[in-house]
C-alpha cells in the first residue's frame, strides 16, 4: 500500500490550523492543544516545515508560527516532499543508478508516466483546497479525477 507517514499526515493538519488562523501567529502549544498532537511531535514537525520554508517563526513571548506563503501556493506534493523527500513510487523514479534492473527494464517508462501522474495530481491539490469543507471528495479534489484516468 502506498501511504504517507503519520508525520506527514500530522503536518497537513498543522498546516491547516495555521491556514485557518492566518494571518495570526500560533504557538506550538496552541497547535498541540487544537490538534491533539503531542507537543514534542508538533515541535518536530514545525521545525521540519520551517526548514522546508513552508513556515516562518517569530521568537519571543508573543511569538509563534505562520505560513510562509499563501495556502493556494502550498501544494500537497510540496508538503510530502518536505517531510518525506522526493515523491517516487519506484527506485528508478528517483535515479536509474539505484536500480540494477534499469538498463534492461522494458516497463521503466511506464513507471515514470505513473509517477508523473501521481506527482502532478498531488501538485494540483493545495493547502487551500484541503481546508475547504466538502460534501464529497470528488467535488473539490482534482486528485481523484486524475487517478481515475490512469
Amino acid at each position: 500500500m502506498l501511504r504517507v507517514s503519520k508525520l506527514t499526515d500530522y503536518a497537513t493538519l498543522i498546516l491547516s490550523v495555521l491556514a485557518k488562523k492566518r494571518p495570526f501567529l500560533a504557538a506550538a502549544i496552541e497547535i498541540a492543544d487544537t490538534t491533539g498532537i503531542p507537543l514534542p511531535t508538533v515541535s518536530k514537525i514545525l521545525k521540519c516545515l520551517q526548514n522546508g520554508q513552508l513556515l516562518t517563526s517569530v521568537r519571543g513571548a508573543k511569538g509563534g508560527y505562520l505560513l510562509a506563503r499563501d495556502p493556494k501556493e502550498i501544494t500537497v506534493a510540496r508538503i510530502i516532499s518536505v517531510l518525506e523527500g522526493p515523491i517516487a513510487l519506484t527506485e528508478c523514479s528517483l535515479s536509474v543508478d539505484k536500480c540494477h534492473q534499469a538498463p534492461g527494464c522494458a516497463i521503466r517508462p511506464n513507471w515514470h508516466a505513473i509517477n508523473r501522474a501521481v506527482y502532478d495530481a498531488l501538485e494540483g491539490v493545495t493547502l487551500a483546497d484541503l481546508i475547504v469543507p466538502v460534501r464529497t471528495a470528488e467535488a473539490r479534489i482534482p486528485l481523484l479525477n486524475t487517478l481515475k484516468r490512469i
